[in-house]
C-alpha cells in the first residue's frame, strides 16, 4: 500500500517507524514531517490543518491509506473528507473526534453513559464559573472547553489561582477560542496514568498502558507541558485495572457514541486517575499520546498496519494484539524555555552516537534541515529518545546514555523519567 502519515511530531515519527515494518507498506509518505522522519519517508510541504489540500494530494497520488496522527485535522473532519473521496483513513469522523474536541462535550457523554469521572460543570460565562469556583472551594481544575494543544488545563490549588485561571482563559483569550467554554471540575487526587484502546465503531481491544510525565520540571515540578518522556507497561496500571478501564470506561463510551449515532473508530486514549484501585477518567483524547506513542511502538509486536485496517473496516473482534516483554522509556529534549517562549534553529549534532546505543532509537519532533543540511530544533518538544531494555531500569539507563551524547547546549530534558516505577 501506498500510506500517508499525517503530522510532524515524534508521535508521527513514531508511527512511520512502525508502518515502516510492516509488508503491507510498499511506500511512506509524510505531511509535513521533520528532519527525522525524512529517513523513512518522503515528506510532502504540506500542513496537518490543510485538509483540503491533503485530500486533493491523496487523492492526485492515488494514496491508499491515511493515518491522521495529531487531533487538529481529526476535529476538522480530515477523515470525513478523505472517506467522501474514496480512501481509506485511521481516525475518527469529525463527530467522533469531538470527544477531544469539545472538553464538555466529552464529559456530558462520559456523565450519561455512567463513566466514572470527576464532578464538573460547563460555563460560557466568566462569573459563572468564578461562583462554581468559590462554592467548591480548592484544589479545583479549570480548563479549555476547545482544544488548547494539551496546555489548557490549570490544576489550582487554591482558589485564587483559579479565577486567575478563568480570567486568563475567558478573559485574555490566552488560548484563543478554546476558551470561549470552561470546564471546571473537581481535583482527582492518585497517580495518573495513560491507557490506549483500538477501536472499529463496535469493538474496542485493549493496546497498553503508559506514564506520562507531564510536568517540566525534575520529580513533576514547574508548568504542565505537551509530555516530557514516557515509559511502558506502566506498573500502577495492573492487569486488574485494566480490565476495569475497558469495562467502565472504554465499552460504555464506544456503545454511547454508537448510540449518539457517532461511531468511533480509531484510536481511544484515555487518561486515568488511579487510587485505591479505582481509575476515574480525566478525559478522552482520539489519537496517540505524544509522546507514550514513542514507547507504545518501541513493544508493539503486531503489524501496525494490518490493525488500523482492521479498525477501519470493522474487523476486530476475535483479534489480539502482542507486546514485546521488554519495557520501553522515552526521554523528551526540549528547547530551552519551554513550554514558554524557545528560541528555533539552533544546531543538534551528535545524534547518530546517540542511536548507537544499544536498544535506542532517537525520533525527531521539533526539527527540520536547515540550508546546509543540519538538523536544527524547530519546535517546543525536539527529541524523543526512546530505549528499550530487560528493565524499567536499564531503559532508563540506555535512554539517558543517549541523551549524553549528544550535543545541543540549547536544550534541555528531565533526568528522572520513570521514577515512579524505580521507586
Amino acid at each position: 500500500m501506498k500510506i500517508l502519515v499525517v503530522g510532524s511530531g515524534g508521535r508521527e515519527h513514531a508511527l512511520c517507524w512502525a508502518i515502516r515494518r510492516s509488508p503491507l507498506c510498499r511506500e511512506l509518505l509524510c505531511a509535513p514531517g521533520n528532519a527525522g522522519i525524512a529517513d523513512l519517508a518522503t515528506l510532502v510541504p504540506i500542513a496537518a490543518e490543510e485538509v483540503d489540500a491533503l485530500v486533493d494530494y491523496a487523492k492526485a497520488q492515488a494514496v491508499d491509506f491515511v493515518v491522521i496522527g495529531p487531533e487538529a485535522p481529526l476535529v476538522l473532519g480530515l477523515a470525513d473528507k478523505l472517506a467522501a473521496a474514496g480512501i481509506k483513513a485511521f481516525g475518527p469522523s469529525a463527530a467522533a473526534a469531538e470527544l477531544e474536541g469539545s472538553k464538555g462535550f466529552m464529559k456530558d457523554i462520559l456523565a450519561k453513559y455512567g463513566v466514572p469521572t470527576a464532578a464538573y460543570g460547563r460555563f460560557t460565562d466568566a462569573e459563572a464559573a468564578k461562583a462554581f469556583i468559590r462554592a467548591k472551594g480548592a484544589p479545583i481544575v479549570v480548563k479549555t472547553d476547545g482544544l488548547a494543544a494539551g496546555k489548557g488545563v490549570v490544576v489550582a490549588m487554591t482558589v485564587d489561582e483559579a479565577l486567575a485561571a478563568v480570567d486568563m482563559m475567558m478573559g485574555d483569550k490566552v488560548f484563543g477560542a478554546a476558551g470561549d467554554e470552561l470546564v471546571v471540575e473537581e481535583f482527582l487526587a492518585g497517580e495518573e496514568a495513560s491507557f490506549f484502546a483500538i477501536v472499529d465503531g463496535e469493538t474496542a481491544l485493549p493496546l497498553a498502558a503508559a506514564q506520562d510525565h507531564k510536568r517540566v520540571g525534575d520529580g513533576d515540578t514547574g508548568p504542565n507541558t505537551g509530555g516530557m518522556g514516557a515509559y511502558s507497561p506502566a506498573p500502577v496500571v495492573t492487569a486488574e485495572i485494566a480490565a476495569k478501564v475497558m469495562e467502565h470506561c472504554i465499552l460504555p463510551t464506544v456503545r454511547g457514541m454508537a448510540a449518539e449515532g457517532r461511531p468511533y473508530k480509531g484510536v481511544l486514549f484515555a487518561g486515568l486517575m488511579i487510587e485505591d484501585g479505582e481509575p476515574k477518567l480525566l478525559e478522552y483524547n482520539v489519537r496517540f499520546g505524544d509522546p507514550e506513542c514513542q514507547v507504545l511502538m518501541a513493544r508493539l509486536d503486531t503489524d501496525i498496519v494490518e490493525l488500523m485496517l482492521a479498525a477501519c473496516d470493522g474487523r476486530l473482534s476475535g483479534r489480539t494484539v502482542s507486546w514485546k516483554p521488554d519495557p520501553a522509556l522515552v526521554v523528551v529534549m526540549a528547547a530551552r524555555g519551554y513550554p514558554g517562549s524557545y528560541a528555533k534553529g539552533t544546531v543538534i549534532d551528535g545524534l547518530d552516537q546517540a542511536g548507537a546505543v544499544p536498544g535506542v532509537t532517537v525520533l525527531h519532533a521539533g526539527t527540520r534541515r536547515d540550508a546546509e543540511g543540519r538538523v536544527v530544533a524547530n519546535g517546543g518538544r525536539v527529541l524523543g529518545v526512546t530505549a528499550v531494555g530487560a528493565t524499567v531500569a536499564e531503559a532508563q539507563a540506555r535512554a539517558y546514555q543517549a541523551v549524553d551524547r549528544i550535543r545541543w547546549p540549547e536544550g534541555f530534558c528531565r533526568r528522572d523519567i520513570g521514577w515512579r516505577a524505580l521507586g
